[in-house]
């Protein structure tokens, strides 16, 4: 079936130009694009691997390698070897994937069969001069994200490991798409892919019949829909090619430079790499509008593309870029006296407009990929999840972020007669909460688990697929046995049941629920900030470790499922700074709601192992015998096997201690709320430490 045209892909202008000016140098550092579900964001990734300029490669050679350079190939030299020109490729990386089968790995049958140490490549080396397109890439294991981006950093993939010592090309083209809905990159992994861009549905209704038109064009008839767009496609080509062979000549001044400088630094944007890559783009900007040096129009565009997601401090920051504040940092002229380097100055229509970027889709002289024009893809401002909350209470509740997920409820839930919004102060550095005994979850940073990649502890004959061979442990299962095998000295002789594989530890990610006591007697002792702001920093270190979280809240007459579970922490915070409190305490409520969420959960993820929060100060007084009640279903708690920790909010001279009451009956770990911070911790130990010295 044929792919559906790149040139026929209706917006998503920024996403376009950015694919391209990766492609036209492959240095700038990959694409990740970000957007909601339904965009295109795969279709146009796979489209644009039709168009892609054919490349000479050795004949025979396993690595793709280009004959007119030295790849220091494994299966080299390439002397006087025959080439031919086969398509760039499009290689996919299942989220799924194992780290062997990534990098590569000893090829078993050889090893075991004929005793050879054998390289077998891995996607890289298929993808090497290609595109390697990771979807979903947010819900890849780290480590493979580290492995994959240092190998596009440096152009080279090295294997060091189970007897292999192999390094060879890995020059590819990365692009990641992600719905951010499912769970953010951490900062540190955004900042490594070169460009990003967020890509979302179009709000015109005749731009969105265009695309309907067009889609089922092609579903009633691919062929003929390609035949169409064919012309198209065939410039496209050969201005990437152009392009790619016009980059490496494109001049790149010293006020440039100085403008890129400016820029970054105006943006206060972490190290180097931002300016590094801004100017690679640059110069691709240029090299596909046909210029031979770089102007105040291509920093703009590479500017666009490659700062948003490095402006990002902490998970809650939403990437964005300031438009104003970039013309402004590039109209400061740090040399008026000397050569004007600014390209023709068109208006916002003609095609040097950084603003709607037409050269980003032009395939022939009219300056656009046949495409309507659209309102261009743009970043959403800059300000955090909790801006709108920050500047103090807000007299009524926003509308509750769970939407129709709420509908599940056993009974409506009593709005508060009083309700407050109490706004969150900023995250500190939060405790680490594990859940003990080892668990088979999916990889992550929090809980000890048996995991794909980690610490060996051991070796099976069962194959899931994850593990990798256990040399040593196969090598000791076939030595007894190579008498009744007939071997009198040479190599070893193994058989299928030899073969071991290791068993590794690492850690996993945990599903997270917050239980919070939204109650009027958490308002009245002004704690409701104070528990946000817990929660908060609960939800960074959640993040960073990988969890899916959730909310419920309890006050008024029952309990609420506020944020269903989720990876995006981004939508917790949201939900966290909008939460209303005032009312009486349904303790009980909270609680069960809570064991109906883990129960659903574990139908749909039985490996995901629960970690429970639950913020309150153990008060419960809503409904007949409330706190009968409560200390009922406490009691019960610990024949459910529920890793639990009870934060404690209460607060005062004179305290109750009915949540240190709770967290006995629960056989949970009780936490005062004043100790969550880790900071907290050691000044505790600190202050134990002291006090023994000095006695």
């Amino acid at each position: 079936m044929s792919q559906f045209p790149f040139a026929a892909i209706v917006g998503a202008d920024d996403m376009a130009l950015a694919l391209v000016l990766t492609t036209v140098s492959p240095e700038v550092g990959g694409v990740l694009v970000r957007g909601e579900k339904g965009t295109a964001k795969s279709t146009m990734v796979r489209a644009l691997a039709e168009v892609l300029p054919d490349v000479e490669v050795v004949e025979r050679c396993r690595f793709g390698c280009d004959p007119r350079r030295d790849e220091r190939c494994p299966d080299g030299p390439h002397d006087d070897a025959p080439t031919r020109m086969r398509p760039a490729r499009l290689v996919e990386l299942p989220v799924g994937a194992t780290e062997d089968r990534v990098v590569g790995s000893l090829d078993l049958g050889k090893a075991l069969a004929a005793g050879e140490t054998s390289f077998e490549p891995g996607l890289l080396a298929q993808a090497h001069r290609g595109l390697l397109y990771v979807d979903e890439v947010n819900l890849l294991h780290d480590h493979l994200v580290d492995l994959l981006l240092d190998a596009a950093a440096m152009g080279r993939n090295t294997v060091e490991r189970d007897g292999v010592s192999v390094s060879h090309a890995a020059r590819v083209t990365l692009v990641g798409t992600m719905n951010p809905e499912e769970g953010e990159l951490r900062p540190q992994l955004l900042d490594r892919f070169g460009l990003t861009v967020e890509v979302r549905a179009s709000r015109d209704p005749q731009h969105r019949a265009e695309v309907v038109r067009r889609r089922l064009a092609f579903d009633a008839d691919p062929i003929a829909f390609a035949d169409r767009f064919r012309p198209e496609q065939q410039k496209l080509r050969s201005r990437l090619h152009d392009a790619s062979a016009r980059v490496a000549s494109v001049r790149l001044g010293d006020r440039a430079l100085a403008t890129i400088a400016r820029v970054c630094a105006g943006f206060d944007v972490d190290g180097m790499r931002a300016d590094i890559v801004t100017a690679r783009a640059a110069r691709a900007h240029a090299a596909w509008c046909g210029r031979d040096e770089v102007t105040k129009d291509d920093i703009r565009v590479a500017a666009r593309l490659a700062l948003p997601h490095r402006r990002r401090r902490n998970p809650f920051d939403a990437p964005g870029l300031d438009e104003e504040l970039l013309d402004r940092l590039l109209d400061e002229d740090p040399d008026p006296d000397g050569p004007e380097p600014d390209g023709p100055q068109t208006d916002e229509s003609g095609d040097e407009s950084a603003d709607e970027s037409p050269e980003s889709r032009n395939t022939g002289d009219d300056g656009s990929f046949g495409q309507p024009t659209d309102d261009r893809s743009t970043t959403p401002s800059a300000s955090g999840p909790a801006g709108d909350s920050s500047d103090g209470p807000s007299d009524h509740p926003t509308d509750d972020p769970a939407g129709d997920n709420q509908s599940d409820n056993n009974a409506p839930t009593e709005r508060p007669s009083t309700v407050g919004v109490a706004a969150p102060n900023s995250a500190f550095r939060a405790r680490t909460f594990t859940v003990r005994g080892i668990g088979t979850g999916s990889a992550g940073r929090r809980s000890a688990a048996i995991t794909s990649a980690g610490r060996t502890i051991g070796s099976t004959r069962r194959a899931d697929g994850a593990q990798r061979l256990h040399l040593p442990a196969t090598i000791t299962a076939a030595a007894p046995r190579q008498h009744e095998r007939g071997r009198r000295d040479g190599r070893l002789r193994f058989a299928t049941d030899d073969v071991r594989l290791r068993i590794t530890q690492g850690k996993e990610s945990n599903l997270v629920l917050f239980t919070v006591d939204a109650s009027g007697s958490m308002g009245a002792r002004q704690r409701m900030s104070e528990v946000k702001t817990a929660v908060m920093s609960l939800l960074v270190d959640a993040y960073q470790r990988r969890d899916r979280v959730g909310v419920i809240s309890f006050a008024g007459a029952g309990a609420n499922l506020v944020l269903p579970p989720t990876g995006s922490v981004e939508a917790a915070a949201r939900c966290l700074s909008d939460l209303p409190h005032g009312g009486r305490t349904p303790l009980a409520e909270g609680l069960l709601r809570t064991l109906a969420t883990v129960q659903v959960e574990r139908l749909r993820d039985p490996h995901r192992r629960p970690l429970v929060v639950v913020l309150t100060d153990g008060r419960a007084t809503a409904g007949p015998d409330a706190l009968v009640r409560a200390r009922e279903i406490a009691t019960a708690w610990p024949t459910l096997g529920l890793q639990t920790v009870v934060v404690d909010c209460e607060s005062g001279r004179f305290r109750m201690g009915l949540a240190v009451d709770l967290a006995a009956r629960m056989g949970a770990e009780h936490v005062p709320l004043e100790q969550v911070a880790a900071t907290e911790i050691v000044d505790v130990v600190r202050r134990s430490t002291g006090a023994g010295k000095a006695a």
